[in-house]
């Protein structure tokens, strides 16, 4: 039989969403501030020649910056006030990550609750701030270096360039927490959407565009978006995907009364790592061809010019260490978000156990062999997803314009903002049917 919240569910209709006046506000809320950030990726940063950095952008759109492009929604293309984009706190947070469970003092916090949280992400605040200042003046000098990009070089440049890029991370770091706060889904992670989803119509019309020349057959464009539509649906299906693990609580008595036991699951996702091990592989394989594109090339060994041409985009060197980081990242990343021995400890503390394992040290390794064997199935299906636009653009030479990573954070992002947006609507009608009871109950009462 069904139960309460799963019958709500199925009734979610238009008529519901039209009722919730707060899911409404909170919506438009969200709607306008990521409008806001997209006016911002098109103010240019002052004091730099547009058109001599766009020729300098070219040059370099393969490696580490074409891809931070895609996720700035085309700041960088533009070196806008917003080129550094959210990716400052993106790093700070998964460095924060790390610490929480290498240094002691930081997993206490962490164990502390929500107030012990608020220490952490104030602690995250800071390691955005040094990590925007170290980018920002980064690119300052990059582009100084650069063939009459900037107007006037000198240190009110990168002074100037270094505080309107931190100021526009810290802008976008609060613009974020006010989405999660007052508007629906994660701010973060919304702002990295938007600016990923607008570039998409730009290149579904350049697509277009080569079929209308005869560059891509018409066959050829069909089979890429029905391509597209079976990896969307392949996403979704294992980012939904978890192995439940019975979890059952004794029998209580408490005074004369005795409690039926309860009995729950413990869910691990089949991809616990998200899109990090996607992100971390592709920055450390770009990062090298990226050095060498700013220094244009001159001065290289010929040994170095040979690996960072055997390591470019399509070729088989690249796809083994992209597939192999990726799978390295995936366990390594999901043994630092979930560890088993905690999880035993706290099921441990409320009674809670396995059904034929004893609680502890054995529960512990029974969840880390399931945790294993699931994160095994899900490595290979994120280093298939990865590799698909690679072949893809290896093969046919179609401008594949979303990647696996960019895919995969559009489609985990819409998948949670969906889960929020349904969350709201049956709260929404629990308190109207928790009004019409108490209506009924006072017409009885009189």
């Amino acid at each position: 039989m069904a139960s309460a919240a799963e019958q709500l569910a199925a009734n979610l209709n238009f008529a519901a969403f039209a009722k919730a006046e707060d899911l409404k506000k909170r919506i438009w809320f969200t709607l306008g501030a990521l409008l806001v950030y997209r006016l911002g990726t098109y103010i240019p940063l002052p004091g730099i020649n547009p058109d001599a950095f766009a020729q300098a952008f070219k040059s370099q759109s393969g490696g580490v910056l074409g891809m931070f492009n895609a996720f700035a929604g085309g700041a960088v293309e533009r070196m806008a006030i917003f080129a550094l984009g959210i990716m400052p706190y993106i790093s700070a947070s998964i460095i924060m990550q790390l610490m929480t469970s290498v240094v002691p003092s930081l997993e206490a916090l962490k164990k502390e609750g929500e107030q012990g949280r608020k220490i952490i992400n104030q602690y995250t605040r800071y390691g955005t701030v040094l990590l925007a200042l170290v980018q920002a003046y980064g690119i300052a000098v990059g582009l100084e270096s650069g063939n009459g990009i900037v107007i006037d070089p000198g240190w009110f440049f990168r002074i100037s360039t270094v505080i309107t890029l931190v100021g526009g991370t810290m802008f976008l770091m609060w613009l974020g927490e006010q989405i999660t706060a007052r508007g629906i889904g994660n701010g973060i992670s919304l702002i990295i959407f938007a600016g990923i989803v607008a570039g998409l119509p730009h290149a579904i019309g350049g697509t277009l565009e080569l079929g209308r020349t005869g560059a891509l057959s018409t066959g050829l464009i069909v089979g890429i978006v029905v391509l597209a539509i079976v990896v969307i649906a392949v996403i979704v299906f294992f980012e939904r995907a978890q192995r439940r693990l019975l979890i059952q609580y004794p029998k209580r008595q408490i005074g004369n009364r005795m409690f039926q036991g309860d009995t729950s699951h413990l869910p691990l996702k089949l991809n616990t790592s998200g899109v990090i091990p996607p992100i971390f592989a592709s920055s450390l394989l770009l990062l090298p061809a990226t050095a060498a594109g700013f220094s244009n090339g001159q001065n290289l060994p010929s040994w170095v010019s040979a690996a960072l041409t055997a390591v470019g985009h399509g070729q088989p060197l690249y796809m083994l260490l992209y597939a192999a980081m990726i799978v390295f990242f995936t366990f390594f990343y999901t043994a630092i978000v979930f560890n088993p021995k905690d999880t035993a400890d706290q099921l441990k503390k409320h009674s809670g156990f396995i059904p034929g394992y004893r609680p502890g040290e054995r529960t512990a390794e029974y969840i880390d062999y399931v945790l294993t064997r699931i994160t095994v199935i899900g490595a290979i299906y994120l280093v298939l997803v990865c590799l698909l636009p690679e072949f893809l653009i290896s093969s046919t030479g179609v401008p594949f314009y979303l990647g696996g990573t960019s895919l995969l954070i559009v489609v985990s992002v819409t998948l949670d903002t969906v889960a929020q947006i349904q969350g709201h609507l049956i709260a929404h009608q629990y308190e109207g049917l928790i009004k019409k009871s108490k209506l009924r109950g006072g017409k009885r009462g009189r």
